[in-house]
């Protein structure tokens, strides 16, 4: 059975359409990986019986000729997503009860092209977080281990659990969101594949929002290949939400292997930062080096601005989440905590379903939104915000296909290791990613390697509007360079 759950997204799909295995076989291969790995604490919700209803009606498809492009693969889908008629909390207590009547768009394009769902993931609270940590069901658990080490080791966030379900070989893909990095930066902490679309590429209908000018849908896979299958379902327009792009969705699998000679890649100056470590160091000059050996063109960059974007992120997505998040007060649906009158009820009740770091974003938003702050914080942020993307608007237009730049600052930490009391210690978590987000574009995280301690290393791709063939192209490149990246198994004492 584990060999059904080691395989590839694209091996499995051709596994079920020529026969060797059936739909049934591989949720239930899948279901006892899941149950075999609850110390990760991936899943906050095993929608078992689902699944085997849902890889029943595949097989039946199967047979019958029908099979649609993801038929009969299981797949994990993050808690920010809406499910009809299963719980979904954006792993907060304030929505513990809410189980949604609607499906989120991204989620109905996968169970129209036939994929199975194994349940749900868990992910930082409100997605607000770089580590899974802020959780109400508790951290996830990174399937890595630094070399020779017990310690437990955060996946990531915020789609920690999607990450961590896809690299321990739970589920052959899973959904994720990205607001700041959310997608990018738990794939390079665990070997795997996350590609962040353009904004507007992916519908947001019935996905809980953080940030909504921020906030886009992605896949998560163990390959490049992996990834474009998925964004190839998930994407596309939707009436539904009114930032859906109405653009023709690309071939993103014809796009993995084809050439990528005579394409310029530009690496920005900037991202140069003191005190960077050796091995990211090394990882982006290794990662420049296989572009080249390719036939891309390595050109310098300067983005002036990126200086100034992880501050503009963290005035303008907890502003936004300030606004977003007003709707959870104990009237209209979640969790209500009874109160002495109205207003103690919506105190009581907010403090009682906000657990801390949600709480600190909303109050740093409501802050920056108020009377005689507004033009000095929001604004201001806004401004810069345009500078960020216009950097990147002028590196395309002087020809750059895609910028290339290291995913994240560090490996990942350990649970608890950046828990000093001060939020800015893991803010900075996010320093290579909040300008894709800034400015809309499409990033994808590919895995670069081990560092010294065997932990995992990413790097981003960065590239234009729409764009995202190009970067499944050259991401094609560093994967095969690099190779696929597997943990050992120790919570079931096999080895990968």
């Amino acid at each position: 059975m584990s060999d059904l759950t080691s395989m590839t997204l694209a091996q499995a799909r051709d596994a079920l359409r020529q026969r060797k295995v059936s739909a049934t076989e591989l949720t239930d291969a899948h279901l006892a990986a899941m149950e075999a790995a609850r110390p990760l604490n991936a899943f906050v919700l095993e929608t078992t019986a689902e699944a085997r209803v849902m890889a029943a009606r595949s097989e039946d498809r199967l047979r019958g000729g029908e099979a649609g492009p993801l038929e009969g693969i299981p797949v994990g889908v993050k808690d920010m997503f809406c499910t009809a008629g299963v719980r979904t909390t954006a792993s907060s207590r304030i929505l513990e009860t809410f189980v949604p009547t609607y499906e989120s768009t991204v989620t109905a394009n996968l169970w129209r092209d036939g994929a199975v769902m194994l349940g749900k993931l868990n992910n930082d609270e409100f997605a607000m977080g770089s580590s899974n940590e802020t959780s109400c069901f508790g951290p996830v658990v990174s399937p890595w281990r630094r070399r020779g080490s017990d310690t437990k080791l955060v996946p990531g966030g915020s789609s920690g659990g999607s990450a961590a379900a896809v690299a321990a070989e739970l589920c052959l893909g899973a959904t994720g969101t990205d607001t700041g990095g959310s997608i990018r930066q738990p794939a390079a902490f665990n070997g795997i594949v996350g590609m962040k679309p353009t904004y507007g590429r992916c519908s947001r209908y019935g996905v809980i929002a953080y940030a909504s000018s921020l906030d886009q849908a992605g896949p998560f896979g163990r390959t490049v290949r992996d990834a474009a299958i998925l964004l190839r379902s998930m994407a596309g327009f939707d009436p539904k939400d009114t930032t859906s792009v109405d653009r023709p969705v690309g071939d993103y699998e014809a796009a993995v292997g084809r050439s990528v000679k005579g394409m310029k890649i530009g690496i920005p100056k900037e991202y140069r930062m003191p005190g960077m470590p050796a091995d990211i160091e090394r990882l982006w000059d290794r990662g420049a080096e296989q572009l080249k050996a390719a036939g891309a063109e390595i050109v310098e960059v300067s983005l002036p601005h990126a200086k100034y974007a992880l501050a503009a992120y963290y005035i303008v997505a907890p502003a936004e989440a300030s606004s977003n998040l007003a709707r959870y007060d104990g009237v209209r649906y979640g969790v209500r905590v009874p109160g002495r009158d109205i207003i103690d009820m919506y105190e009581k009740t907010r403090r009682a379903g906000f657990g801390p770091e949600v709480r600190r974003r909303i109050m740093i938003g409501t802050y920056v939104l108020s009377a005689g702050y507004y033009d000095a914080y929001y604004l201001r942020a806004q401004k810069v915000r345009t500078l960020v993307r216009r950097d990147f608007e002028t590196c395309f237009a002087d020809g750059v296909n895609a910028i290339l730049a290291p995913a994240t600052p560090s490996p990942a930490f350990g649970i608890g290791e950046k828990s000093s009391g001060d939020p800015v210690e893991m803010y900075l978590n996010d320093v290579f990613t909040v300008t894709v987000n800034l400015a809309g574009l499409p990033g994808l995280a590919v895995p670069g390697g081990l560092d010294a301690q065997g932990l995992p290393l990413g790097l981003q791709l960065i590239g234009r509007p729409f764009d995202e063939e190009t970067l499944f192209s050259l991401g094609e490149v560093i994967e095969q360079a690099t190779g696929r990246l597997k943990p050992e198994k120790w919570w079931t004492g096999a080895r990968p």
